[in-house]
């Protein structure tokens, strides 16, 4: 049986099956394998073990999947077909879980939204996507009346609380039947569709489907070693509008473990929990990992015993921090490497690499692994042809795991997509050992707590400023997350403006995570013979010291 076969490997067959044994291919008899099938095959065998636990209490297997069948029915109530894209607008909860399920049960196409977008960039979105409904927590019910309007395919509204003129959804889900729906799609069907920005700014949705969701589980759960399995706890602190977070809360599922659901991230909560609940599974972003190490001043005098594994990655990482969190964690890590685009993963530092590095070859920490089973990469230059090793060019993958495309992008697919081959718009070089060194962002976008961030949309409206002629906007190294903007402001009369000024101005107009922290006013930006700001000069001197690399 060939990897792109293999689903999942854990206890099916009622549980008879050690957890070290990993059987299930990813076709069941003559039907492929689908998002929810583990998670209702769990609920269906083990219908007593805790699902999720969240801050509104916990809910059985059994009980979930119960709820999950109830909204798939209650979206055909609505009059809802596959095909349909649905928008969530929600923290963490169980709740927002289940809607992911019960939306992959009846072929429809969630679009989560980034909760840290100003209302104007969730318009855009909704429009592009054709998104029919959306659910809400209630916090944000306002700012969507806001902008109801100039979204006219959105004409269902759900909402998680009391919002005038919404559904309930506690009324909504509890009044359809739970009963089991029949099979309708096929692998091949679209799971969710993911926006990221590009570097015009323009967000981009992302369309995945369920074939190439599985096949990106079964690879990374192919080279886990201290996997762990049903009845383990896994931890999931990412918000699910990530396809990091959708994945690793996947990943549990498919282990048939119980995850704990943080609505925010909090480090003393996230030790606290790790530690009390037994946590065996988490994903951290660097930032997250840094905030424990700090916040918690006797993380490393308790027992981490029961923990596998760490999976990080989304953003650079000081080698200082993550060599302090392997001594004090002595568990399995894994960086992962990949794209929206990727599903999740193209490339992982495994946790032999990681032991290699404590043994001497420091180096390892600044790779970014090598290529997943199932999985080709290359370093390709502008034409596309394979580079020799050691030579930068961009970096390159192709597999199972690839997205189908852009939706509505077909020129942007195209480039993109080129004869299989998914083209990164990262520099990289490959070492003989098949190790991927992330040299530079070719699109120049900055990863800062996990969140991308593409600099040409923040210039973009500080070149708006009446004050600003030139700017430029950079990543630069930051112990809590990551990457920090940092702008290069060139005004009209070169007199500096209040600081402040320029950062609430940028609020008026962008996520606040998109606010650069730090202005620097310059005279002139340095720039080639052909105009172009050479950014590889202003980050020089950010990204030379401390060990730091790019992951």
């Amino acid at each position: 049986m060939s990897l792109p076969q293999i689903l999942f490997i854990g206890n099916w067959m009622s549980d008879l099956i050690p957890t070290r044994f990993w059987y299930v291919a990813r076709k069941l008899g003559e039907r492929e394998m689908l998002f929810f099938d583990s998670f209702d095959h769990w609920g269906k065998m083990r219908p007593e073990q805790i699902f999720c636990i969240d801050d509104g209490g916990e809910i059985s297997y059994g009980e979930a999947y119960l709820k999950a069948n109830k909204i798939a029915n209650g979206f055909l109530d609505l009059g809802l077909k596959a095909g349909d894209h649905i928008a969530f607008l929600s923290k963490n909860s169980a709740n927002l879980l289940l809607m992911y399920m019960g939306a992959a049960k009846v072929g429809l196409i969630p679009v989560p939204l980034n909760y840290r977008l100003a209302p104007a960039e969730w318009a855009y979105i909704l429009n592009d996507s054709g998104a029919k409904l959306i659910y809400a927590e209630v916090e944000y019910g306002q700012a969507i009346e806001g902008i109801a309007n100039d979204v006219p395919s959105l004409t269902i509204r759900i909402a998680e609380g009391n919002v005038a003129g919404w559904i309930s959804y506690d009324k909504w889900w509890n009044a359809a039947t739970d009963k089991s729906l029949e099979r309708t799609i096929d692998d091949q069907q679209q799971l969710y569709q993911m926006y990221t920005s590009g570097t015009t700014g323009h967000p981009k949705g992302v369309v995945i489907n369920h074939r190439s969701f599985y096949n990106n589980l079964s690879q990374y759960i192919s080279v886990m070693v201290s996997r762990p399995g049903v009845g383990d706890v896994g931890l999931v602190v990412s918000p699910l509008y990530h396809a990091a977070a959708v994945y690793i809360a996947s990943l549990q599922i498919q282990l048939g473990m119980t995850i704990i659901l943080h609505r925010e991230f909090d480090p003393v909560k996230v030790v606290a929990d790790m530690d009390n609940r037994q946590v065996a599974f988490t994903f951290l972003v660097p930032a997250m990992i840094q905030e424990c190490l700090v916040k918690v001043a006797d993380i490393a005098d308790r027992d981490w015993s029961q923990l596998k594994g760490i999976m990080y990655g989304a953003s650079p990482i000081a080698i200082s921090v993550l060599r302090k969190a392997m001594e004090v964690f002595e568990c399995d890590f894994y960086q992962a490497y990949g794209l929206t685009e990727t599903t999740a993963i193209l490339t992982i530092l495994d946790a032999r690499d990681h032991e290699m590095a404590l043994e001497g070859n420091e180096k390892l920490l600044l790779s970014a692994g090598r290529s997943l089973p199932g999985t080709q990469l290359k370093i390709a230059d502008g034409d596309g042809q394979k580079v020799a090793n050691g030579v930068m060019g961009e970096i390159c993958g192709r597999g199972d795991q690839i997205m189908a495309g852009y939706w509505n992008l077909a020129e942007a697919t195209e480039k993109t997509l080129i004869d299989g081959w998914m083209h990164t718009g990262d520099a990289g070089i490959m070492d003989d050992e098949g190790y991927v060194y992330i040299q530079d962002r070719i699109k120049d976008m900055v990863v800062s707590g996990g969140e991308n961030i593409y600099p040409r949309e923040v210039e973009n409206i500080l070149f708006s400023h009446d004050k600003i002629i030139d700017a430029a906007v950079i990543g630069v190294p930051d112990d809590k997350y990551g990457e920090a903007l940092l702008a290069f402001v060139v005004t009209d009369d070169g007199i500096a403006l209040p600081v402040e000024d320029i950062i609430n101005f940028c609020r008026g107009y962008l996520g606040g995570y998109k606010v650069p922290r730090q202005i620097e006013f310059v005279k002139s930006l340095p720039r080639n013979a052909s105009g172009k700001v050479l950014k590889k000069d202003l980050r020089q001197p950010y990204w030379n010291e401390d060990g730091r690399g790019v992951g």
